[in-house]
């Protein structure tokens, strides 16, 4: 098979990163995808560094066995612990990682405090923290981390009481003040777009890295010479270490069409 027309491969510390897959496949329609969503050690974003490091190497050489052509980093948390070694490790291999959209949080120039929402591992990393360094006299930047969050999602609990109280208790110190744009600087935490707007009883402007990831894919496949030839649209594969669960495969495709 000629490597252009191998799947490009996805990971995630679960099905978070399905919101990448979308913007990829929008941006992509005729590439391949396999997606690997490792639910069964989610969250990875409470963990340390070298058990994330560890985690995503297995999930990179999952997605090498079923021949893909480039893999995407389809989680903050992973990016931020252990995009570096990754690079390292598959030398050849494109690999592209996501972080917070901080950048273009700031560029909207909206008064108010910057919220980043993401895991407290994402948070403490030497990664975000130059990320924020760089904007911390552009922008009133407010760190917000979520830790349980990704676990209502992972359990598909996207709307209802449980949601809807975590994100209150969250959200709450800010209701009075001015809000310039909330980052999500995780891939579950777009699915719960709506339910924040909803919380808040405003529109906020509300940003995550999806789009940004799948266009940086498209940049590296076009310098690689990857990008697959032809107009017949692709197929998505998705896989995830909690094997033989139903559920957590019909939750996949719930969200990749959500």
């Amino acid at each position: 098979m000629d490597r252009k027309d191998k799947p490009i491969g996805l990971f995630d510390s679960g099905v978070g990163g399905i919101s990448v897959l979308k913007e990829a496949v929008n941006i992509l329609p005729n590439e391949d995808f396999i997606y690997f969503g490792d639910s069964a050690n989610a969250p990875y974003g409470t963990k340390k560094i070298e058990e994330v490091q560890n985690l995503s190497f297995k999930a990179v050489d999952f997605l090498l066995n079923k021949g893909v052509k480039a893999v995407v980093v389809a989680c903050n948390t992973a990016t931020s612990a252990a995009i570096e070694q990754l690079r390292q490790r598959y030398v050849g291999v494109p690999i592209i990682g996501i972080e917070p959209a901080l950048k273009p949080a700031v560029e909207l120039g909206n008064k108010g405090k910057i919220l980043i929402m993401a895991t407290p591992m994402t948070l403490a990393e030497t990664k975000f923290n130059k990320l924020m360094k760089a904007y911390k006299n552009e922008a009133d930047i407010e760190p917000l981390p979520c830790a349980g969050l990704v676990e209502l999602i992972e359990a598909g609990k996207l709307d209802g009481e449980e949601m809807e109280q975590f994100l209150k208790i969250k959200l709450e110190p800010f209701q009075d003040g001015n809000i310039a744009a909330i980052v999500l600087g995780c891939t579950h935490y777009p699915f719960v777009k709506k339910q924040i707007i909803s919380v808040l009883h405003r529109e906020v402007a509300i940003i995550d890295g999806s789009e940004g990831t799948a266009k940086q894919l498209k940049r590296q496949l076009e310098g690689y010479r990857l990008l697959r030839e032809g107009t017949e649209k692709g197929t998505v594969k998705i896989f995830n270490s909690l094997e033989n669960n139903r559920q957590i495969i019909e939750l996949s495709n719930r969200l990749l069409n959500y």
